[in-house]
């Protein structure tokens, strides 16, 4: 009880929605393990057995998802310097080479038929457990050195550890005299099989502790980090199953070999949803100003040019505001860099909130913004420049804002980016000139444009 008591109180601690999940999810395992293993023993009672041709399917099928993941993995660590997914790459492939040697092996055995299928392959155990120390060696090197500070030398580490937690565990299972016999008489036929489950274990634990602690930090987990939980757990179903299989291609064998290469398809397919996620976040920096989150010079180039074709297509205008903020070097000067930083970021929101769904607002350079407006003439342009500057007058967060702008429209002002640009300039310091921000002067200026 006093266990229990501890448990109960643990889970207690937690948050209450979290709370009632890890109630859940304890919940769930304490059934899971009072009904596997009846489960299994059911299942190894029964006469389904399966073929070698389908245990081909399935280790060959395996081996290349693990290939794949790899290559998978090297990409990420090229781009990331991510040694998780270098020392998770290396486990893969090599566990993927011993099973499948292992699998040839035991092809040969079975075509001369000399083979106790009572035997389990000296290759399973080398290539499981291998699988499973990389596994928390990731963990550790996660948990202890999240952060690259000399990349060539701790490269050089996670190699090494990798290759010395190769040889320990290829020498640890050779050095026996024979490969274990399952045991018919015993309700776990194969206990060592208990070992490489065990440690998967530990490691699917480790990554959820590291999913809650994500979480706490308002720190968003990615697929990857999710995939490496269900990869984790579903070993650990392949072991459990492995441990009550009496012979191979019985009924909690195959059970095992489904439950190993669906933890290679869900690892493959984590790998490549984050990839997909992180090429999405470098194309949008490419794009995206850094400070404002409005697009940058390079994309607002692009969208002239785009807008370009389509006027000369359609023959209809569209306009090119630019902005510049009055007195940010006062107050820098007054306020600081950090105010004079904040500053912009609201001058962006303004644009970004009050621009329509086809409007792009750009920051255009220093304390100066654009907007381009398709689909829209000189005199809706000044309009937009109007409610923004009303806008930035009626807030009241401190220090005060204001804005001048001039305003370019196609085809009046020009037929390229840099003559539309240029008119827009003009028209801005002409405005600047004229009485710092005047609407009035605004709407003179564009007419006699």
């Amino acid at each position: 009880m006093g266990g229990w008591g501890k448990i109960v109180g643990y889970l207690r601690a937690e948050q209450p929605a979290d709370y009632r999940r890890s109630l859940i999810i304890f919940s769930v395992g304490v059934i899971a393990l009072a009904i596997f293993p009846a489960l299994m023993v059911e299942l190894r009672q029964t006469s389904l057995v399966g073929s070698p041709q389908t245990y081909l399917y399935l280790e060959v099928g395996g081996t290349l998802l693990s290939f794949c993941y790899a290559a998978n993995a090297l990409v990420r660590f090229r781009g990331t310097h991510d040694r998780t997914a270098l020392i998770l790459a290396f486990g893969f492939v090599l566990s993927g080479i011993i099973e499948t040697v292992g699998y040839f092996g035991l092809n040969e055995a079975l075509a001369s038929g000399h083979v106790d299928l009572s035997r389990v392959p000296t290759g399973w155990m080398v290539s499981r457990t291998l699988l499973a120390i990389l596994l928390l060696a990731a963990v550790a090197v996660e948990r202890y050195m999240p952060t690259a500070r000399q990349p060539s030398r701790e490269t050089a580490g996670a190699l090494l550890v990798v290759a010395i937690a190769a040889y320990v565990t290829s020498a640890a299972f050779l050095a026996a005299p024979s490969d274990p016999l399952a045991q018919h008489s015993s309700t776990l036929s194969r206990p060592w099989d208990l070992f490489p489950g065990f440690l998967f274990l530990f490691a699917a634990l480790c990554f959820w502790n590291r999913l809650k602690r994500d979480k706490k930090s308002q720190t968003a987990p990615s697929l990857y980090d999710y995939s490496l939980f269900i990869v984790a757990s579903l070993n650990v179903i392949c072991h459990v199953s492995a441990a009550f299989s009496r012979q191979l291609f019985d009924g909690p064998f195959f059970l095992a070999e489904l439950s190993k290469t669906t933890s290679y398809m869900v690892m493959l397919g984590g790998a490549l949803l984050d990839q997909a996620r992180l090429f999405d976040q470098v194309r949008s920096m490419a794009v995206t100003d850094p400070l404002t989150g409005l697009a940058n010079y390079r994309r607002l180039i692009s969208v002239i040019e785009a807008e370009l074709d389509r006027s000369r297509r359609t023959h209809h205008p569209f306009s090119i505001v630019l902005l510049d903020m009055d007195g940010l070097k006062t107050i820098n000067d007054r306020f600081g860099h950090l105010t004079g930083s904040r500053a912009l970021v609201r001058l962006g929101k303004i644009l970004r909130n009050h621009s329509r769904a086809i409007d792009t607002a750009a920051r255009y350079g220093g304390d100066e913004f654009a907007l381009i407006l398709p689909e829209a003439g000189r005199d809706i342009a000044t309009r937009v420049f109007t409610r923004i500057r009303e806008r930035l007058s009626s807030e009241d967060e401190a220090p005060s804002l204001s804005a001048s702008a001039g305003v370019a429209c196609y085809p009046e002002d020009g037929d390229s980016a840099e003559k539309l640009l240029g008119a827009a300039d003009r028209a801005l310091y002409r405005m600047k000139n004229h009485g710092n921000s005047n609407v009035q002067n605004l709407t003179r200026i564009a007419a006699c444009l």
